[in-house]
């Protein structure tokens, strides 16, 4: 077949696909719709259960482009389903965090970091920085002026992004086994890692000077087994998930160990699989939990309050949870990842 011949068919099939896509939007416009009867209100997903008070609201799933409120309008949309583009989605997120509006995802099974950027309208999908391909970027956490932390743990780096995801710095390039959680304190410039294979927490600057590391492997007030998450409260403590020890230790910004919450066990308040930590404004903790597949929220005594989650896929529940994180606003934001998805909820306000 001649060049021509080619070209006057894939013009053809272009034209077809224009034809076919004005002639949907002609019909869906044209069309007398049958009135539909009134849809009865959907009670609130709350925790507890009615009629105790509720304390937690669900608010909404996210797992791609327009569950954040970045949809595509009607014709492109159509468009891109007509030539067989479909939107990307996310895999196996296992961090997340959220500032003003954007949320940024650490997902290992894409292989990349998602920014949701809702005000802007735009989803940015890093999975290259400064000519290196990610491989397991599994956490983030928030950096100074409206920049983002990336910790990869097969590359053991930590990189700097700002909110379009280009790169501001390598914060640490050597030194780190596996790091597995993050958090920056901007009060005292200090961003701790959570250096699980190392069994310590690594302390840097912004600018990726080490400034401490603590820890060591052990099951005593102040060591470590596999730490996997880092979190801290208003006061800076830093709050780590010392996971194959099944408890949260607590340690003032130089170290020092101060308490710890936590036992292995099978009941309400005990831990199974310990992985992200988080507070709200309140102080209480917050604690994932991958196999009872729930979020346990404590008193920071320790004091057992309240459950939420349980197996299964659909709002408000879980499939081996990971990361947590809750903003200023009390928005509390899940990595439910082998259900690919973020949930977000809302703390309501209770006993403090």
């Amino acid at each position: 077949m001649s060049e021509r011949s080619g070209g006057f068919e894939a013009t053809l099939g272009r034209g077809v696909l224009a034809a076919l896509a004005l002639g949907l939007l002609t019909a869906a416009c044209g069309a007398h719709l049958p009135a539909e009867a009134p849809t009865p209100p959907v009670a609130p997903l709350v925790w507890p259960r009615h009629p105790a008070e509720p304390r937690i609201r669900y608010v909404r799933t996210i797992t791609g482009l327009r569950d954040a409120g970045i949809g595509k309008s009607f014709f492109p949309g159509l468009v891109e389903s007509l030539l067989g583009k479909t939107d990307e989605y996310l895999i196996r997120p296992t961090g997340v965090v959220e500032r003003d509006g954007v949320l940024y995802v650490a997902d290992p099974g894409a292989q990349a970091v998602w920014i949701f950027d809702t005000p802007g309208r735009r989803l940015v999908k890093v999975q290259r920085i400064a000519g290196t391909e990610l491989a397991a970027p599994v956490a983030v956490a928030l950096g100074p002026n409206g920049a983002v932390f990336v910790a990869d743990s097969w590359l053991q780096k930590i990189f700097l992004l700002d909110r379009a995801g280009k790169l501001v710095r390598i914060v640490v390039g050597e030194g780190l086994e596996r790091p597995a959680g993050l958090a920056y304190d901007a009060a005292s410039d200090r961003l701790y890692v959570a250096d699980s294979a190392g069994h310590r927490i690594g302390v840097y600057a912004a600018d990726g000077r080490r400034r401490d590391t603590w820890g060591t492997r052990g099951h005593g007030d102040g060591e470590f087994n596999y730490p996997t998450h880092v979190a801290l409260d208003r006061t800076g403590t830093v709050l780590v998930t010392d996971a194959l020890n099944y408890r949260i230790e607590a340690f003032d910004r130089e170290g020092r160990f101060l308490w710890k919450l936590g036992r292995r066990g099978d009941g309400s308040g005990d831990l199974a699989a310990p992985k992200g930590v988080a507070l709200d404004s309140a102080g209480h903790l917050y604690i994932v939990d991958a196999l009872f597949d729930a979020v346990q929220i404590f008193e920071r005594r320790g004091a057992f309050l309240l459950s939420f989650g349980e197996r299964g896929v659909h709002p408000g529940q879980f499939w081996l949870p990971g990361g947590i994180s809750i903003s200023g606003q009390d928005r509390i934001y899940v990595a439910d990842s082998y259900n690919q998805r973020v949930q977000v909820f809302d703390y309501l306000g209770g006993p403090r």
